[in-house]
């Protein structure tokens, strides 16, 4: 594992940590019910989707590959999917507070999405 991957892996965390804090609290001062997507699960799934395309960029850029952009096109609609994979069971079930339960989801996708750019983005100014 490289020193930039670890660096990385830290930040990532630590975001994760402050997002995951301020997202729990706000649910819990605002909602009582029962979620059926955990928040836990969310910013894991986000997580480990960004350091998985973090890592494979990184990769790809050590190899010399010239087709970054092309390969974070790839990922990213990758991810897009396994986005509508995971909430599928929101669209079969149709909780109580499904608008909610969306919401939940797509904020922390986005700012983990824009956190995912601005690092990929600082990593390819390197280069």
């Amino acid at each position: 594992m490289t020193s930039d991957l670890k660096s990385f892996g830290i930040k990532l965390l630590l975001f994760s940590l402050v997002l995951f804090g301020i997202h729990s609290y706000l649910m819990f001062q605002f909602y009582d019910g029962d979620l059926q997507i955990k928040i836990w699960m969310i910013y894991l799934f986000n997580a480990v989707l960004v350091l998985a395309v973090y890592g494979i960029l990184s990769y790809q850029t050590q190899k010399g590959s010239k087709k970054i952009f092309y390969t974070f096109l790839a990922l990213t609609i990758a991810k897009m999917f396994l986005a509508i994979l995971f909430l599928l069971p929101l669209f079969l079930k149709k909780p109580e507070h499904s608008q909610l339960e969306v919401i939940n989801f797509f904020i922390p996708y986005f700012l983990f999405l824009t956190f995912e750019i601005l690092s990929i983005n600082k990593f390819l100014q390197k280069l």
